[in-house]
């Protein structure tokens, strides 16, 4: 049975891997996420050609038919369109000013922005965002798998 909307939506903006897409989808299924929006280099859950992309639906096991999503042009356009709506802005990234997830409390509406799985969230999108949320690494490596990290953060950014 699902839960009422409550608002909660994605920008999924410069992910290259089909793989994490279709895991964000299904994680965003769980989290009763109301959108996702798509921009940059983001492969869709549709080819060029309106046909659903097995690699990504392989992975989402149906939630790409599930949670409503479109592609974006303009990122920036979008994120001032939300704050305008009363949007909260929340970024998942490692950079100057983040601060540490588990202190970040949103409740809906809120846009919550990952970016590229190298390069992260671009400096013009940061600088739209109310907080940058960072999940603190203790091991050897900088940072998660951006679809992990996704479902880290968001369980408890949203308190699922």
């Amino acid at each position: 049975m699902k839960k009422e909307a409550k608002q909660i939506s994605v920008l999924l903006h410069d992910i290259r891997s089909t793989h994490n897409v279709g895991s964000i989808f299904r994680t965003a299924d769980a989290l009763g996420v109301t959108k996702i929006y798509i921009s940059g280099i983001t492969p869709t859950p549709l080819d060029r050609f309106q046909k659903p992309r097995k690699d990504i639906a392989k992975v989402a096991l149906g939630a790409e038919k599930t949670v409503d999503w479109e592609y974006i042009k303009e990122p920036e356009k979008l994120i001032k369109t939300l704050k305008k709506s009363k949007y909260q802005i929340v970024a998942l990234e490692q950079t100057k000013g983040s601060v540490d997830y588990k202190k970040v409390k949103a409740k809906p509406p809120v846009l919550i922005i990952v970016g590229n799985e190298v390069g992260g969230i671009e400096k013009k999108i940061l600088s739209l965002c109310d907080v940058v949320a960072e999940i603190p690494m203790r091991g050897e490596k900088e940072s998660l798998n951006v679809s992990v990290a996704f479902g880290v953060a968001l369980f408890r950014i949203l308190g699922v």
